[in-house]
């Protein structure tokens, strides 16, 4: 196993020839009042014995200089005594800042020089390290001689030999690799300590290798002819979206009186106030009864049967009057509200739920200033709570505040989406049905216009007709429809479509439409290669030519420099970084 590493070590040496590898010797293997003076230390016994050393120099008694095989250069330096950290802390620290493996020595039998190592110098050398990742490896030499005793009450021999554990902890706190050396013989030196050591060299001499390729690279790269940096296009017009109008469209919707399908009246048939089934349905369980859409045993809730029943009353008569202004081809359901109070507030209970039943505290203001009678406001006021009473949202509800109740609103319209319950339109796309409420789409007819039109040219012929009837936010939808389609279309689809572009932006120059124009100018600029080779391109006026050509993407200086790029590149026959 050890000769398997050892041919490993020799061949992955030769690759790192002309490069260098120091270590720092600290400590020394013997007791304090032991001899032994002249004999060789740990590391320069294992360069003495390895055979990876190929001829060896000693500069100094402290310092020695050895070329391993493939090249190498080994530089150890030895400093047995430890007042070097004492006399000249810059010489330490610079000693120890260039060492690439670290390598610290105690006798097992000396505990006062041990305790002084890891009080004195080892905060030094950590200093000195400043956080870098350098090897260390802390090596216990020797075998000892009085191991302590272990009872608590024996405390004579307990400072005689350093333990195994006091090393590992002293590792540990080091980040070092921990050795037990219980001999200096062949074993213990060229196998053991020889084999963690030849590792740590293996590993310094691919980090600088590592290194050395980087900078070679950089320098290569930096010397290398460069190719055309290609710019990036300009940025095309932002279009800001405007807020949303859901809220007020739908408050609207009450006062236009358009597809209502619903008509209060009061006992006398005085009254008159129209609505739509699908806005009311939408935030309460007893218009769900009253026009039957639920029946009673789909409601768990008694309250909101007795509500329904107490309050209201579906008329099948002919005797009442149709509502004028209303657009359906039969009359409107025809409700007779039972209650006379109640009845009298019903426009700003109306106007409260339609407005997306969020402002609570104003309908308590109005229907006060309307009745002026605390006892019947407050009567009211519970009847308008039964009604928007929901399962697990208003049940436990006492003060009707807004924001509980605008929770209910927001997410109600959402129970009649693509279904045929109180709808009264049917779109068919490609054999499919797709239910819908009239009165939703009369309210929200500018949204749901741009979202029906199915192709760019529709919606062009529709941005006209709003340009025509100075419908601004319609014609905004539209711009902004048409950019999006246009800005989705894959280059080959660009390159293939019958679409004329030029076409698109002549109209939108003709109806004033100077955002989408001025988009469109900037479209077929960042998409020259494309429009270049495409005959509606010479249907550019001179002015617009000159600004395509401006802002073209990518640049005459571009392709220019390409070209003299790719030139010498065939010249020197060599790979093309570009292509």
């Amino acid at each position: 196993m050890h000769l398997r590493w050892r041919c490993r070590a020799n061949s992955l040496f030769m690759e790192f020839a002309t490069m260098s590898v120091s270590i720092v010797a600290l400590g020394t293997e013997r007791e304090a009042a032991a001899g032994g003076a002249g004999q060789p230390g740990l590391v320069r016994s294992y360069l003495r014995g390895s055979g990876l050393v190929a001829e060896l120099g000693s500069p100094a008694p402290s310092r020695l200089r050895a070329r391993i095989l493939g090249g190498v250069r080994l530089e150890l330096h030895e400093c047995p005594r430890w007042d070097i950290f004492d006399s000249d802390w810059y010489t330490s620290r610079s000693l120890i800042g260039g060492a690439d493996i670290i390598v610290i020595k105690y006798s097992v039998n000396d505990k006062t020089l041990f305790q002084e190592i890891k009080d004195s110098y080892v905060p030094m050398i950590k200093k000195a390290l400043n956080h870098c990742s350098i090897p260390v490896i802390i090596s216990a030499i020797g075998a000892r001689k009085n191991l302590p005793c272990t009872c608590p009450l024996c405390t004579s021999d307990r400072g005689s030999c350093v333990t195994t554990s006091e090393g590992l902890q002293l590792a540990k706190e080091f980040g070092a690799t921990y050795l037990e050396l219980h001999a200096l013989n062949d074993f213990y030196i060229q196998k053991y300590f020889g084999g963690v050591l030849e590792y740590f060299m293996i590993q310094s001499l691919n980090q600088k290798s590592s290194e050395k390729m980087k900078k070679r690279k950089k320098n290569q790269k930096r010397h290398r002819v460069q190719p055309p940096q290609l710019e990036q296009p300009e940025k095309l017009p932002i279009l800001k979206g405007e807020a949303s109008h859901y809220d007020s469209d739908l408050h609207n919707l009450l006062f236009c009186c358009q597809c209502t399908d619903v008509a209060f009246y009061s006992e006398d048939f005085s009254k008159v106030m129209e609505a739509h089934k699908v806005i009311l349905c939408s935030v309460s369980q007893v218009f769900m009864l009253l026009f039957n859409v639920k029946s009673p045993a789909d409601v768990h809730d008694s309250s909101v049967v007795r509500t329904a029943q107490s309050l209201f009353a579906v008329d099948t008569g002919a005797e009442l009057p149709v509502p004028r202004g209303s657009a359906e081809p039969s009359p409107p359901a025809r409700v007779i509200v039972k209650d006379s109070v109640f009845c009298s507030c019903l426009l700003d209970i109306l106007h409260f739920i339609y407005s997306g039943a969020c402002q609570w505290e104003r309908l308590e203001e109005d229907i006060k200033k309307k009745l002026k009678d605390s006892e019947k406001t407050e009567h009211v006021l519970e009847k308008v709570k039964c009604i928007l009473k929901t399962p697990g949202k208003l049940n436990n509800l006492r003060d009707g505040s807004s924001h509980q109740i605008k929770q209910l609103y927001n997410t109600s319209l959402r129970l009649f989406f693509n279904t045929p319950v109180l709808a009264d339109v049917i779109f068919t796309i490609q054999g499919a049905t797709v239910p819908a409420h009239r009165a939703v789409l009369v309210a929200r007819c500018e949204v749901m216009a741009a979202m029906f039109n199915a192709s760019i040219l529709q919606a062009m012929s529709l941005l006209i007709c709003a340009e025509m009837y100075q419908v601004m936010r319609l014609q905004h939808i539209c711009e902004l429809y048409i950019i999006t389609q246009l800005q989705s279309m894959p280059s080959r689809e660009l390159a293939t479509t019958s679409l004329s572009i030029v076409s698109l932006l002549k109209k939108a120059k003709f109806h004033n439409s100077d955002c989408l124009s001025t988009w469109l100018l900037h479209f077929i600029a960042t998409n020259y290669l494309i429009f270049s080779q495409k005959p509606e391109f010479q249907d550019l006026s001179v002015e617009e030519r000159n600004f395509v050509e401006m802002h073209r993407w990518p640049s005459n200086m571009y392709l220019k420099q390409l070209a003299e790029y790719r030139n010498y590149i065939h010249s020197q026959k060599c790979h093309c970084a570009v292509m």
